[in-house]
């Protein structure tokens, strides 16, 4: 099989070296045709110096960091054949998996690695436990993992939704939750990984702009998914707010608040719907 690898760099000095040393290791004994593309995104540390000593890959710089997300699609862009595999540089993945990506490839729009018993830091758990929830719930269907960095996919479609994905670190998330939402084909096979090298460069932040961009996701494939719960809500909130009114005062009494409720839950419906033509008219003209 053909194939292009793409890894994304940031400030990994510590785990870029034994990243690609383990990886060309690999290669070197299998009977797979393909191109080692590394994205330095920028790197203030000694990464863009360990790269330029380093042979057998395509190494392309960033004037300045522009996030994750843009590393991939710039790593992307410069690939020449049809099937890319995403992975990690600080040193988290075994290129062993690899082989067992591209046994499904026939039959898979994309494979992804799902890394078995990870949870990250405790602090971060709260969060990713409530992105994993909401993306479940928003695309009907349980995701093995959200943003597994370690995924190989057909470049002619990452490249057609590519101005739908982020330049941070949501990229991946918002991969799976497109794939999804458009009815492709999809298949998770268990990893492990090991322990990072150096320090990971995401934020608390990062957990806020990846809830956000799954709403905006959705918005765009699913607003119904959206839009329906949340009117139903305020239309439940003006009906008890209207009742709990009228057994107080003894009489049928409607407030503004309670007319305002409800007007806004019909707002949110018909908007839902108008929202859900224009994503089938998006669908049908691709």
């Amino acid at each position: 099989m053909t194939f292009s690898i793409v890894i994304p760099v940031y400030n990994e000095e510590e785990g870029i070296k034994e990243t690609l040393t383990r990886l060309n290791n690999y290669l070197q004994n299998k009977n797979f045709e393909t191109e080692v593309i590394v994205v330095n995104d920028g790197s203030t540390d000694r990464t863009k110096e360990i790269l330029d000593n380093i042979e057998n890959i395509k190494l392309i710089n960033h004037p300045y960091n522009k996030g994750y997300g843009a590393s991939l699609k710039t790593g992307v862009k410069n690939a020449q054949y049809d099937w890319v595999l995403l992975y990690d540089g600080d040193s988290q993945h075994t290129p062993e998996y690899i082989e067992e990506l591209i046994k499904h490839s026939n039959n898979y729009d994309m494979v992804v690695g799902a890394r078995e018993g990870y949870k990250g830091p405790l602090l971060r758990q709260p969060g990713k436990k409530l992105l994993i929830w909401t993306a479940n719930y928003l695309v009907q269907k349980k995701i093995p993992d959200l943003n597994s960095g370690l995924r190989l996919i057909k470049k002619n479609l990452f490249l057609k939704y590519a101005h739908i994905f982020p330049n941070g670190f949501s990229l991946t998330t918002t991969i799976t939750l497109v794939f999804f939402k458009e009815g492709l084909n999809i298949k998770y096979i268990p990893i492990k990984i090991n322990k990072r090298d150096g320090k990971s460069t995401i934020r608390p932040i990062h957990g806020l702009e990846a809830l956000m961009i799954i709403f905006r996701t959705i918005t765009l494939f699913s607003p119904l998914r959206i839009f329906l719960p949340v009117s139903f809500l305020f239309f439940i909130l003006s009906l008890i707010t209207s009742i709990f009114q009228s057994i107080s005062m003894k009489e049928l009494n409607i407030s503004d608040a309670t007319i305002l409720l409800f007007v806004f839950s019909l707002f949110l419906f018909f908007f839902g719907l108008l929202a859900d033509q224009i994503s089938a008219i998006r669908r049908e003209g691709k």
